[in-house]
This record gives C-alpha cells, structure tokens and sequence, in this order.
C-alpha cells in the first residue's frame, strides 16, 4: 500500500490530522497524518474531508484479507459495518480513523464494544442462538467427518452459552459479554477472529508511519 498521493494540500492535511487528534486517541499527530495519506492513497483522490464516498466495501476486504489475513467473509462483512457508522457504504476518512483507532490499538473496552457490535449480527443487542450457530459454523475449519457437523457446533453454542450466559436468558447480552470477556480475555473472539494479531498489527504500523514520504 503506497503511500504516494498526488497533490497532496498539506496545509489540508495539517487541518484534518490536528482536528481528529482533538478527537481521536492511540494516534499522534504524525501517525495521523500518514493514517490520512494513506487513506488518499487508496481511494485515489486529493485530500478533502468533505468529499462524499470513500473506501468501499470490496476494497476494504482486501485490505482485511490482504493485509490482516482475514478470511471469513461473514466477519468481514461485519467489519466493515463497525467501522462505516454512517452507514452509506463507504468508509469516509473519519470513520477510516476511529475503526483504526480501535482495531489496532484500541483499549480492552473499546475492543469489546466493538467484537459485540461485529457479533450482533442484526444489531437487537443480543447475540442469539442463531447468531452464534451462523459464526462458528463459518469460522471452523470445514473438515469432513462421518459425524452431522451442525451437532458439534449446535453442542459448542450450548457449551458457550453455559460459560457466558450470566443472566440464563439463551442469548448473550452486552453485560454477558462484557463480564465473561473481563474473567477470560480469550473469549474477546469467541465467534470468529476480527482483530488483527499483534504481527498483522506491526506489518501494518511499520509500513504506514515509517515509510519515507516526501510530500
């Protein structure tokens, strides 16, 4: 992912890093400004905050696949819906910002906000069931067993249920989750992975804030 924008303003530039730094935490000024770059980068295009589009939903997926080894297209799908607040189909820079923000060096509570909003499938405040039946029948391995896969993950959403359903409601809410994810951080993904690992993580930083610009 170059970096290279054409006729970047950097007086525009300047402008926007400064105002998201009032707004946004886990960036300096300087990560800001290449986090910026490079979203101009990939949608082609000056800098502009007040430009309509922006990152769509396929070009996304490629940088979650290509980029954060993700494969599952449910999650991904979800993923670009946390960070498209809007919802208008793209991710306008603002939104690029935020959903990095978190994604890469978010808080533990930020991280769990959004791993629930990317599991609440359709966004009732709950994760159901049926939710949890649709995610990790996608995210295991297929393997072929003589055996009805849909038993074994029908028996893992009980499992799963049993571990983080405080209030015994078969569904999980916010504070389910919240309080489950606090006693056993492993569970912040027990869906399926949508945060990037810690070496996706520095791939990524390495080659956004540390490589030369001259604009």
């Amino acid at each position: 992912m170059s970096q290279h924008v054409p006729a970047v303003n950097r007086k525009n530039l300047h402008k926007l890093a400064e105002a998201m730094c009032r707004s946004v935490k886990h960036f300096n000024k300087n990560e800001m400004e290449n986090l910026i770059r490079l979203y101009y980068s990939i949608v082609g295009r000056p800098v502009d905050a007040n430009a309509r589009g922006g990152v769509d939903r396929n070009t996304f997926r490629n940088i979650l696949h290509n980029t954060f080894g993700m494969t599952d297209d449910m999650i991904m799908d979800r993923v670009f819906r946390g960070f498209d607040k809007d919802n208008d189909s793209y991710i306008n820079v603002t939104e690029w910002i935020e959903g990095l923000a978190v994604f890469l060096r978010g808080t533990l509570d930020e991280k769990i906000k959004y791993c629930f909003g990317v599991y609440d499938l359709n966004g009732d405040g709950y994760i159901s069931r049926e939710e949890m039946f649709h995610m990790l029948k996608n995210s295991l391995l297929k393997q072929p067993t003589e055996e009805d896969p849909d038993e074994g993950i029908k028996d893992l959403v009980e499992i799963t249920l049993k571990k983080m359903d405080y209030d015994h409601d078969s569904k999980l809410s916010y504070t389910d989750f919240e309080k489950a994810v606090r006693d056993e951080n492993l569970l912040l993904e027990a869906f399926g992975p949508c945060l990037p690992d810690s070496k996706s993580i520095m791939a990524f930083e390495r080659q956004a804030f540390t490589e030369p610009n001259d604009q």
